[in-house]
């Protein structure tokens, strides 16, 4: 029997035992191996950090992220695409999630949908990808067929491509520009990686979309001050937000926010700078959105 290469693949050798563990131990077992994940990406910030750098000039010229993805990789996709509009108001236009076999695929699997190279470039080609966008390309394999479709169609459109992959010297890895080896290794279960390999992924791409939207200037602080307050529990937030940043009171807090439409960063530049919404918005979109900016322009901070 010919060995698959690919690590992901593999059979886990301390495991062999799996279905005869108690319960307890089982869920030890297999939760234990999670921080394998946490490890892989710490491992990949370097790479991480350069995809970073690399992608925040396209963004800046009003480009989007696009996320390419098959199974789990491409729910991880949507997943992320998704969570950025609500969390730092990023325009849902600007945030678009590609998986093989189409929307049908997020509930569901579509037999052979990876395994369609051309699917892969027409969706990009359908996305209208540009030399603006970023296009993340996300494959435990690293030789999904879709998504190295995708990666390919996306460089000649002049995007900036990022793989990222679960096994090492892979296609995907190669073919990108930027490639992130998140080295996760065996599964518990044998080849299942909706888990320690998913789990991975998922954190890749928190860190680079939210040090994209920190860098983007979606963030004061460490406070979530570009979220949309569109239901209870988020506008307590809101509200907590800009007394937390400004000091003000309930009531001073809930007339900034108002008077901004709830927006979370027009109102703490409005308390610390005590103007009214149209000159901390004015203040805010000379400064690119950045609120730490527009208060040292205006002698509140320290650079």
């Amino acid at each position: 029997m010919k060995a698959d290469p690919r690590r992901t693949e593999a059979v886990h050798p301390d495991h062999a035992d799996l279905d005869s563990l108690s319960v307890p131990d089982l869920v030890a077992v297999l939760a234990g191996d999670q921080l394998e994940a946490v490890r892989a990406v710490q491992q990949a910030a370097p790479a991480l950090s350069l995809a970073v750098e690399r992608a925040l000039p396209g963004l800046q010229r009003g480009g989007r992220l696009v996320y390419a993805g098959a199974g789990t990789s491409g729910r991880l996709g949507v997943l992320d695409a998704t969570e950025l509009t609500p969390t730092f108001s990023w325009p849902p236009e600007r945030a678009v999630p590609l998986i093989a076999g189409g929307e049908r695929a997020i509930r569901q699997a579509i037999e052979g949908a990876e395994d369609d190279a051309p699917a892969g470039e027409a969706d990009v080609l359908s996305a209208g990808v540009g030399g603006n966008d970023v296009l993340l390309a996300v494959a435990a394999s690293g030789t999904t067929p879709y998504v190295l479709g995708a990666v390919r169609c996306a460089r000649a459109q002049g995007a900036l491509t990022v793989g990222l992959s679960n096994n090492p010297d892979t296609p995907l890895l190669t073919l990108a520009d930027i490639g992130v080896l998140l080295d996760t290794g065996p599964e518990v279960i044998s080849g299942s990686t909706r888990l320690k390999a998913g789990t991975a992924q998922k954190i890749a791409l928190n860190t680079l979309s939210s040090a994209l939207m920190v860098r983007l200037g979606k963030v004061y602080g460490n406070l979530m001050v570009d979220m949309r307050a569109s239901n209870e529990k988020l506008q307590g937030r809101a509200l907590r937000l800009v007394q937390h940043a400004t000091g003000a009171d309930d009531q001073a807090a809930g007339t900034a926010l108002s008077a901004a439409g709830g927006h979370v960063k027009t109102a703490i530049v409005m308390l610390l700078l005590h103007v009214d919404a149209g000159q901390a918005s004015r203040c805010l979109e000379a400064e690119g959105g950045h609120a730490r900016a527009a208060l040292i322009r205006a002698g509140q901070e320290e650079r």
